[in-house]
């Protein structure tokens, strides 16, 4: 396992773009629950959607601090996220690209974070329509509600919105990168993204089981994403 972290240090101290790409992987290893886990298997869809959200937002507020909300503002960043941002500061990481809504990466001290699935700091009024570009509303222990008409604030991924303009960025800051490392995540919308790589950027994977990555990745660490981050920082 050493010989790969080295690796994994050589080629981030290689120069170039390096952007880390994560999954749920990275929040549920330190108690973030599975949406799946809170609502079942076959109602997660239906809770995610428009129609349910605009119909129900009391429901849907239990449903996401069940899921999201606790492990956010309570536990806060788990480490890995410490140290992507760290090394975003350190001019080590370009960026990164994640399909979680959490903003844990921001929390964090991340600066260039793509949230292609939507995000709790983007949020919009389902009454005037007013939209709220700050996570912390969801900090008061209640649902939030409009300061202009006192209507419940979803995530504007959740209440009907488009989420194109941070797909288009993660696409952009794949196609630029020169070393991609996902951490954490079995593909969700990857093809999306990975499509736009450069045929010579090379690809890690940090993640303890098997993923569709296996195959695509330069170098496959079968590892905590922490374990192996603390390497490059320290090693």
């Amino acid at each position: 396992m050493k010989s790969e972290y080295a690796k994994l240090k050589e080629y981030m101290d290689a120069g170039g773009k390096t952007v880390a790409v994560t999954g749920a992987g990275i929040s549920y290893l330190y108690g973030m629950r599975r949406l799946k886990k809170s609502v079942g298997l076959m109602n997660a869809r239906r809770v995610f959607s428009a129609d349910y959200v605009n119909k129900n937002p009391e429901k849907f507020y239990e449903i996401i601090k069940d899921a999201f909300l606790d492990a956010t503002f309570v536990k806060g960043p788990s480490k890995a996220h410490r140290q992507l941002a760290e090394l975003e500061r350190q001019g080590k990481l370009y960026g990164v690209v994640t399909q979680n809504m959490d903003c844990l990466h921001t929390i964090a001290g991340s600066k260039n974070v793509a949230e292609f699935q939507g995000s709790f700091g983007d949020n919009i009024c389902t009454g005037c329509k007013t939209r709220y570009y700050d996570y912390n509303i969801w900090n008061h222990g209640h649902m939030p509600r409009c300061e202009k008409c006192g209507s419940p604030v979803m995530p504007s991924s959740f209440a009907g919105g488009d989420t194109g303009e941070a797909m288009a960025k993660a696409i952009d800051m794949i196609a630029e990168a020169d070393l991609v490392i996902v951490i954490g995540t079995t593909g969700f919308r990857s093809g999306e993204y990975l499509s736009k790589m450069k045929k010579s950027t090379k690809l890690i994977q940090i993640n303890p089981s098997s993923t569709e990555f296996d195959g695509l990745a330069d170098l496959n660490i079968r590892a905590d994403a922490a374990e192996a981050l603390d390497a490059v920082l320290n090693g």
